[in-house]
């Protein structure tokens, strides 16, 4: 399954990529960290690696590297408010477990 973004999240992207002057799109990874094992990275980059994962979803090109492709299957991403914090929400399937504070979770 893809990875994708809500309408929403795809207009910040834009938003910011547009801001940096330039841009092939946004890498979404997840790396080892935090109590409960593996948390999300997001990076703008310039240029896929040979082995990336590519989608996009209304407009903007996402990349995702093999390894990360398989916490992320089928990940939303979305960009919420929140009370007085607003950023990038992950809605994702494969997730049993999250740490208290959202920011680490495990599969």
């Amino acid at each position: 399954m893809p990875v994708t973004l809500t309408e929403k999240a795809a207009r910040q992207v834009q938003k910011h990529l547009a801001a940096r002057g330039t841009g092939l799109g946004l890498r979404v990874a997840v790396k080892t960290s935090g109590c409960s094992g593996l948390a999300y990275a997001l990076e703008f980059v310039d240029e896929s690696a040979p082995e990336d994962h590519t989608f996009e979803s209304f407009g903007v090109t996402l990349l995702v590297d093999p390894k990360s492709l398989a916490y992320l299957d089928g990940t939303e991403l979305d960009y919420v408010r929140e009370g007085l914090n607003e950023g990038f929400k992950f809605n994702n399937p494969n997730v049993k477990a999250q740490c208290g504070c959202g920011e680490s979770f495990n599969v």
